[in-house]
């Protein structure tokens, strides 16, 4: 093959690094429940019958590598995919 029709690498050097991210369980359930609609973290810790502290720590890497972002609506941190790519894989399985 040509290197002029190859993926260029650094593109493939972050989509790698964000399936990575992305390939634990937990962070896959909690991109699925964001997808179908954004949520705080008590609602997804209940949802994954998961300790908050643990929910929050998948959250903070995913928020860390920029997949997902938040926001304050009240007294609430309200989390939503932020990364397009990310955001069309969850919706292939979770539409």
């Amino acid at each position: 093959m040509e290197n002029n029709i190859c993926c260029p690498e650094e593109q493939i050097k972050e989509l790698a690094e964000k399936l990575k991210v992305c390939g634990h369980p937990i962070r896959l359930k909690i991109l699925c429940l964001i997808y179908r609609e954004d949520a705080c973290v008590m609602e997804l810790w209940k949802c994954l019958n998961q300790p908050q502290p643990v929910v929050s720590q998948h959250l903070a890497i995913l928020k860390e590598k920029g997949i997902v972002s938040s926001e304050i609506q009240g007294n609430k941190r309200i989390y939503s995919i932020e990364d397009d790519f990310i955001a069309k894989m969850v919706q292939s399985f979770a539409g």
